[in-house]
């Protein structure tokens, strides 16, 4: 089941971003300015945001199994319709539906998981569900390019056809999960007032530019997204029956998880933003080229994979965490020490650690995060880290251009980073030194 859900998991993280290198083609073939073409990954994106906060109460009203199931349909049938998409329009309105598919397959199912893994079975569980998102945001650029170079920008979205369709079948023997006997009403208020902040911040930082920024346009994102982020939470802690019950960051590692686990998250992904701009504009390679290298990370996040649990298990989460936050700051030092002199194998080498690292800290973060939560918190507890994680994403992208701008420097910027990563060794020194330990069998 959990290797069910992470491949859904990739699916869907690699189609937020796999038509950005076909974007030229699909212009040409409706006839229209390339830049029109970003509004099919913005739509995109901003649905899912938008329907992430409802996907647990979903999950409680129709049961964990037809959502999913139901979410998988939906999403294939929508990649079937973006392949055959005529005109933009059709194709934006295509994305939307595939982001509706998105925001309830992934959400939904890592709740299935959640819910029917022990509590000794969940780091491994979590190491599954957790390489799609180390993966896909690397791996999106160098297949999207290849599919559309090699075939028709239709490819990228009929490569889900195959995969939707064995995942549909395989849902359907091993997803479990019935309606909750006792479902809360649907928040309205708080769905319109979260998911709507969540998506305003998205725009706003999406806007955020290394050059040619359109200020007025993310100001006044921010601005509507902290005035619907502020009300939700109001809204959301007096309500009888909110959409997201802030009760559970009282948990001390899933608060944790949500603070300095987004923080990381956030400097983490600037990484595979900034390199391939760094080794087009600074070293002259070709999009190819730099892609390539960067494929790097990926090969880091997978080989670490085996060794990421036994190393939580004869550590310790909290010890894992600190030592692989040092070791990242580190790494962000290497990464400012990169110029175009510097070897092939050696940048290789440097991509690869960073990789490895990413590996093991969105491992033990995303291991920690439901350690301690049970029950009914388990639905609010997901969704919320679901969500926060979204922003996560979105702000360590626009973060990055943005130093990048004012800096004009890709090593100030890394160091920068490596400052910022420097923080989240902050809150992991007041784990206690057996948290989580029932989750990972450390001792």
């Amino acid at each position: 089941m959990a290797l069910l859900v992470a491949g859904a998991f990739f699916m869907e993280i690699l189609d937020a971003t796999i038509i950005t290198p076909a974007i030229p083609m699909i212009a040409k073939s409706f006839g229209i300015a390339p830049v029109d073409v970003n509004v099919a990954i913005s739509t995109y994106l901003v649905t899912v945001a938008v329907l992430i906060p409802a996907s647990g109460w979903m999950a409680d009203r129709f049961g964990i199994r037809r959502v999913f199931i139901a979410a998988i349909a939906v999403f294939t049938l929508a990649s079937i319709g973006c392949a055959a998409s005529v005109s933009l329009p059709m194709l934006v309105a295509m994305r939307v539906l595939q982001g509706v598919g998105g925001a309830m397959m992934v959400p939904v199912g890592r709740l299935a998981v959640l819910r029917f893994s022990g509590k000794s079975d969940l780091v491994r569980a979590i190491a599954l569900l957790t390489w799609p998102a180390l993966a896909a945001p690397v791996v999106a650029p160098v297949l999207g390019g290849g599919i559309a170079t090699l075939g028709s920008w239709r490819w990228i979205f009929l490569v889900n056809i195959p995969i939707g369709i064995v995942g549909f079948v395989l849902a359907c023997k091993l997803i479990r999960g019935d309606p909750s006997p006792s479902t809360r009403p649907l928040d309205w208020r708080g769905m319109a007032a979260l998911g709507g902040g969540v998506a305003a911040a998205l725009i706003a930082l999406e806007h955020v530019r290394v050059s040619g920024t359109d200020w007025p346009l993310v100001g006044i994102g921010v601005a509507l997204a902290a005035a619907l982020l502020v009300g939700a939470v109001r809204h959301l802690r007096r309500t009888p029956a909110p959409l997201v019950a802030l009760r559970v960051l009282r948990v001390r590692t899933l608060r944790i998880t949500v603070s300095a686990g987004s923080l990381y998250r956030a400097v983490i992904t600037a990484v595979p933003f900034l390199l391939p701009l760094q080794f087009q504009l600074v070293f002259g390679w070709t999009p190819f080229a730099a892609e390539l290298m960067v494929a790097a990370l990926f090969a880091g996040n997978l080989t670490i994979k085996p060794v990421t649990t036994p190393l939580m298990r004869r550590l310790g989460i909290r010890q894992v965490l600190l030592l692989n936050g040092i070791a990242s700051v580190a790494c962000f030092a290497l990464l400012a020490a990169l110029q175009p002199g510097v070897p092939a194998v050696a940048i290789a080498l440097i991509l690869y650690l960073s990789g490895a690292l990413r590996s093991i800290g969105f491992t033990a973060y995303n291991s920690l995060a439901f350690s301690d939560v049970d029950g009914e918190d388990l639905t609010h507890a997901n969704t919320l880290n679901a969500s926060v994680q979204e922003l996560a994403a979105g702000l360590g992208i626009a973060v990055a251009a943005l130093l990048l701008s004012v800096l004009a420097s890709y090593p100030l910027t890394y160091l920068v980073l490596g400052v910022l990563m420097a923080l989240t060794l902050i809150e992991t020194l007041r784990l206690p030194g057996d948290a989580a330990a029932h989750v990972s069998g450390a001792r």
